[in-house]
């Protein structure tokens, strides 16, 4: 079995219950949630062993954030309280929002400086899984510990035992179980794969056990909160059936191969816990070239929830997206990736003025796109209400980037010019070195929306930029 202590590789190298069977849908998910979030430091146990604890900054002071759950359809009015030392927001990652709730500072709202508050007041449409978190210093911010999940129900949710989030993090801490503050903003990190970590948490903790009778059916809600790092899953023993992609529903299938998750992706899958009493089975991390156990389930010696597999559907209900995908009539845009460490670009163009490689990474950039680094006057695009967007992404780096669009949940037609099957609706995509993607949505959804880099370091460094909805 792999040693779960064995810390990550490519980071900075120092460190190393049971539910009552719920067969109906989910609890105690209100149609309307109100609430204030505070924004401040904390403490969190990252280590095992009983080692020190990490000073972090968290939504109510914990990592993650407090679980927000409504009904699909609901109302969500959350006030941010910044207790912090530096301007924040809140992001609702995946959420199609009206524009003004988006989270992005300088585009959609001011950061909120310390001390003062900010109100958020959406309805959630889509039922699925999604999170939130700061759209100011996200490379710092997120780095410390500030996300929570937010979880939409289904009017009728599938029949499951437990219905489980598992929220995977990595960190970069020192010698002495603390985060290692010097790295951030570390040029080598902005220009390379991202800040990563040498430690991995799920849930804010070491280590996860998950405890389940034979015969059980569970939900798992799973995501990859990491700045830059790229998760790759393996369910021992077991056969993941995914359910859902970045909240959007999927025909429900076995996994093929390991789940694997670019940082803001999301994962639903269904478990049909099939060992006998007192079995234990892994979830590993096997990214790196040896796989770390991060959670274990842990059969009840005796008891048995039921003989047979669960005779229940697994599919979930499409939720309300345009779907019509006028591919004829399109607004066709590329979004060209350039720069980067043995990237070769010579230079490009910020805040409208050309700049050789040099004078970029003098001022802290390293990345572009269509050759222009960071957010500037002009939009990306312009589309008109209800027209179809084609983006093809071409990535002419060395290095992985994790796509994600505000506002808007698109569709994957091509990689590297061959057709890309399924109707999978995603928010993010992760575009492996030299590849090409091209995606597809409906600009449905009013206002400035960002587009950007999910490794947030890429994203800090130049990548980034915002098209418009009329």
């Amino acid at each position: 079995m792999p040693d779960r202590r064995r810390v990550l590789a490519g980071g900075l190298a120092v460190l190393a219950s049971g539910a009552a069977p719920r067969l109906a849908r989910a609890a105690s998910a209100p149609a309307m949630i109100m609430r204030e979030i505070e924004a401040r430091a904390g403490t969190a146990s990252l280590l095992e062993d009983g080692g020190p604890l990490t000073d972090i900054w968290g939504f109510g002071g914990g990592v993650p954030g407090p679980v927000l759950r409504v009904e699909q359809g609901a109302r969500v009015r959350v006030r941010l309280k910044n207790s912090l030392p530096q301007p924040t927001t809140i992001h609702w990652h995946g959420i199609r929002i009206d524009n003004a709730n988006d989270g992005v500072a300088g585009l959609t709202q001011e950061a909120v400086p310390p001390g003062e508050t900010f109100d958020y007041d959406f309805v959630a449409p889509d039922a699925g899984t999604f999170w939130y978190h700061p759209h100011n210093r996200s490379w710092e911010q997120l780095a410390r510990g500030l996300y929570g999940t937010l979880i939409v129900d289904e009017p009728e949710p599938p029949a499951v035992d437990q219905d489980l989030v598992l929220n995977f993090d990595d960190w970069r801490l020192d010698s002495a179980g603390k985060l290692h503050e010097e790295s951030f903003g570390s040029l080598m990190d902005w220009s390379h794969a991202g800040r990563l970590g040498n430690v991995l948490t799920v849930n804010g903790k070491p280590f996860e056990t998950i405890s389940v009778k034979a015969g059980d059916r569970l939900r798992l809600r799973v995501l990859n909160t990491s700045n830059a790092r790229v998760l790759s899953f393996r369910f021992t023993d077991h056969v993941p059936m995914l359910i859902a992609l970045d909240g959007q529903p999927v025909e429900p299938a076995a996994l093929a191969g390991d789940l694997i998750l670019a940082p803001g992706e999301r994962a639903d899958v269904m478990l049909d816990m099939a060992l006998a009493p007192g079995a234990k089975a892994s979830i590993e991390e096997v990214s790196g070239q040896d796989g770390l156990e991060i959670a274990r389930f842990v059969y009840h010696p005796s008891e048995t929830a039921r003989e047979h597999p669960l005779d229940a559907p697994m599919r979930l209900a499409a939720n309300p997206l345009v779907r019509g995908l006028e591919l004829g009539d399109a607004l066709s845009q590329d979004l060209l990736m350039e720069g980067g460490a043995m990237g070769g670009m010579a230079g490009a163009r910020m805040g409208g003025e050309m700049m050789d490689m040099r004078a970029l990474v003098g001022r802290g950039m390293a990345w572009a796109f269509n050759g222009v680094v960071g957010m500037e006057q002009t939009p990306l695009l312009s589309a008109a209400r209800g027209r179809t967007v084609r983006i093809p992404m071409i990535n002419d780096t060395g290095w992985p980037h994790a796509i994600h669009i505000h506002g808007h949940h698109f569709r994957v037609l091509e990689r590297n010019g061959a057709p890309v099957a399924g109707e999978a609706w995603k928010d993010t995509v992760l575009v492996a070195p030299r590849e090409r993607v091209v995606v597809a949505f409906v600009a449905d959804n009013p206002g400035k929306w960002m587009l950007h880099c999910h490794m947030l370091e890429h994203q800090a460094a130049g990548m980034g930029t915002w098209f418009a909805v009329a």
